[in-house]
């Protein structure tokens, strides 16, 4: 296999989203630069391509100098680099604001010829989120820096290796009652493989460049609803109760202390609102079908990874 002359620097690219993406861009013959804070963790991204083709490199979004040598001699531009909290410098508007900016700005600076920006859907600069509104912040940081970037903004991202599935999953296996923060907000979960090669066809130039496009699964269902079909899927029996939002914030105050938050008050107030793709992006066809890509439902991805969090794993799937 001959590696293609064009250079892709991906931000980000060591994370659950990301090595999807490294996997569908070394398929077609990329070379892929993974552009990481610690590319002594980003070891399992290099089996992922041919010898050579894909290498870890050094790069925080907040440092410009850092940026540059990451991007130089690259033609295509991925940011994949996000935070769900905050934790020491990584403030959600310098990663999700001032990192994006960095990127778009040193990508025009360079002459990329396509850059892709992933936020997330919610991205509402009126939002009572923190994180809501430094999604939009950043999507208008690197529209005003690169005109024609595309900005991809995906629902709830599901998959092996997901942080929200198999967190209930999780959670199914060791706690007797299931409590759901805003059961009634809309999810519409997207396939990371679905994902990973919409943000592809954007890096190739396959969709119009300057908008913000919203992507989401071919299911639209409830918060509660979704646990519940986790719950299921693990073969167990725990009650899914709801947990008042003020409840929540409460318990946000101690839990928001751990090196991993289970939960945050910001995230409580996120996940009080829906979470599906627009009517108006339906309307301008700035869905997943402006890919080209098919949705694949939950039904066939789950079972692949629930079977984990069963009573006796394997061999439950097995019998059943």
């Amino acid at each position: 296999m001959e590696f293609s002359n064009n250079l892709v620097t991906i931000f980000g690219g060591a994370g659950f989203i990301g090595t999807q993406l490294v996997q569908v861009l070394a398929d077609r013959g990329y070379r892929i630069r993974v552009a990481v804070r610690r590319p002594d963790l980003a070891g399992h991204v290099k089996p992922l391509g041919m010898v050579g083709q894909v290498m870890p490199i050094q790069a925080n979004i907040r440092n410009r100098d850092s940026v540059e040598r990451a991007i130089r001699g690259a033609s295509i531009v991925v940011n994949l680099v996000g935070i769900g909290h905050e934790s020491g410098k990584q403030r959600f508007r310098a990663v999700h604001a001032q990192g994006a900016r960095n990127i778009a700005e040193a990508a025009t600076a360079l002459g990329v010829e396509h850059l892709v920006h992933v936020s997330a859907i919610g991205a509402d600069a009126q939002s009572p989120s923190s994180y809501a509104r430094s999604k939009a912040l950043g999507e208008s940081e690197v529209l005003s820096a690169f005109p024609s970037a595309v900005v991809i903004r995906p629902s709830i991202v599901f998959g092996p290796g997901d942080g929200f599935i198999n967190l209930y999953g999780k959670l199914a296996r060791l706690l007797p009652v299931l409590p759901v923060i805003g059961g009634k907000s809309r999810f519409q979960p997207l396939y990371v493989g679905d994902l990973a090669l919409a943000i592809a066809a954007a890096a190739e130039g396959a969709v119009k460049g300057g908008r913000i496009y919203e992507l989401g699964g071919p299911e639209v269902v409830s918060h509660t609803e979704l646990v519940k079909r986790v719950v299921a899927g693990t073969g167990r029996t725990n009650p899914v109760v709801p947990l008042p939002a003020g409840v929540a914030k409460l318990l946000a105050l101690p839990l928001s202390l751990l090196p991993a938050p289970l939960i945050t008050g910001d995230q409580v107030e996120l996940l009080q609102a829906d979470n599906v793709v627009s009517e108006a992006a339906i309307r301008d066809k700035r869905t997943l079908a402006a890919f080209g890509v098919a949705p694949t439902a939950m039904g066939a991805i789950l079972p692949g990874y629930l079977w984990r969090f069963m009573r006796h794993g394997q061999f439950d799937r097995q019998a059943a």
